[in-house]
């Protein structure tokens, strides 16, 4: 999920446009979108679009971003979306590993409930500060969870901690992504609110992406261009992959643990490294010749 574009869940008319905007994945938002006035309509009108939704040449992934654990509408939010139209829940506010349990019982009982035919994956955000500190547990606590998604606003705001630091927003970065990756996952940026300003938003993208994440929220349909660029893999990486994965194979073989490549010594890490790009540019690594 190079982009992911939301949508408020209160504004159907925006529904159709967002799918055709270009993006891996739409997150159609019940949550920070939406007034609580228009809370449950927001929630009839997203279930409905899901239950009638529309045959596309080329569908993005499709997740709805639910109301917090702790909210009212929680447990509505999920009774109302749960089904064959949805791919991904966005669990906002989480604090620990038992908020991600919670969700997933919940979800087990109304799989069983619709029949339903696949299981329904998870992506966390952090976004509170005793996420961040318990993010290691947060990744691992179900298998439903497939990612972890980096959020600021909630974050940074009520301590008086600048969005624009780039120290404070590298440092949870970091963070999140290494806890992610002790539960061998991806993490995927947070959301830039200035829609008018897309050099900064394609500059924020290129920082996320050289700490390791995996893609950016889009809050318009000009980001997701940009998203979808910054975090492609490129011709020239996937071949340099290709070659490490080789070189490491025939490392392998004659029984001999780095190799040098390009004047680069070569050893595990770096191939390990290599078959994660090669798996997220669609080009499975056990193929390579």
């Amino acid at each position: 999920m190079r982009s992911r574009l939301f949508v408020p869940g209160s504004r159907p008319e925006l529904f159709l446009k967002a799918l055709n905007a270009g993006a891996d994945a739409v997150c159609f938002d019940l949550q920070d979108a939406v007034a609580p006035e228009k809370k449950n309509s927001a929630r009839e009108a997203v279930a409905e679009f899901l239950r009638t939704l529309p045959n596309l040449r080329s569908k993005p992934k499709i997740m709805v971003r639910v109301n917090p654990t702790t909210s009212e509408h929680f447990g509505r939010d999920l009774v109302a979306v749960v089904g064959p139209g949805i791919d991904l829940i966005n669990l906002p506010m989480v604090e620990t590993g038992q908020d991600v349990r919670t969700t997933c019982v919940l979800l087990d009982q109304l799989e069983r409930q619709k029949k339903a035919t696949s299981r329904l994956r998870l992506l966390v955000n952090i976004e509170v500060p005793r996420a961040v500190r318990l993010a290691a547990e947060i990744a691992g606590a179900d298998t439903r969870v497939m990612g972890l998604q980096v959020g600021f606003g909630d974050l940074f705001e009520p301590f008086g901690i600048k969005r624009t630091s780039a120290a404070a927003i590298n440092m949870v970065r970091m963070s999140v992504r290494l806890a992610a990756a002790e539960a061998r996952l991806p993490t995927f940026d947070a959301a830039f609110t200035a829609v008018s300003q897309p050099e900064k938003f394609r500059e924020e993208a290129i920082s996320a992406r050289e700490l390791g994440l995996s893609g950016k929220t889009c809050i318009h349909p000009s980001q997701v261009a940009i998203a979808n660029e910054v975090f492609s893999v490129s011709t020239d990486e996937i071949e340099r992959a290709r070659r490490i994965v080789q070189a490491g194979d025939k490392a392998i073989r004659e029984g001999v643990g780095a190799v040098l490549l390009d004047g680069v010594m070569i050893d595990a890490p770096f191939i390990e490294g290599a078959r994660m790009l090669l798996d997220q540019a669609g080009h499975r690594s056990s193929n390579v010749d």
